[in-house]
């Protein structure tokens, strides 16, 4: 097991790793938009999908991954009724690689931000 770790994305703001290696797959742990320097994006929720997406490109790249070998993809949204435009960013980052994902509406999430993702991604 390999604790993933890099100052290009923001620090657990708890008792976690940024992610975990186990026999060659990478367990992302959730990314909020937050910049590397541990400033919250207050921007729209675009703004807010492209730091989560800068975020996981960080913690993908660290752990030898890539969002070219995501397997899996959980999205966490304040507001199902952002949907379609998380959905088109979503899209620009797996446009030909297409991983399994999970989208679910929550009440609420760390620093009330409006978007989480989490990852699953085979390690190089």
């Amino acid at each position: 097991m390999k604790i993933v770790s890099t100052k290009e994305a923001p620090a657990a703001i708890g008792p976690y790793s940024q992610g975990i290696v186990v026999n060659n797959v990478f367990y992302s742990s959730g990314q909020i938009p937050l910049t590397a320097e541990g400033n919250l994006i207050n921007g729209d929720i675009r703004e807010q999908t492209h730091q989560v997406f800068k975020n996981l490109a960080a913690v993908l790249k660290e752990a030898g991954a890539s969002f070219e070998t995501v397997v899996k993809a959980t999205v966490f949204i304040k507001n199902m009724d952002e949907f379609s435009i998380i959905n088109e960013i979503y899209g620009e980052y797996f446009s030909e690689h297409k991983p399994a994902r999970s989208c679910v509406e929550v009440s609420r999430l760390p620093k009330d931000v409006s978007i989480e993702m989490e990852v699953v991604a085979l390690v190089k």
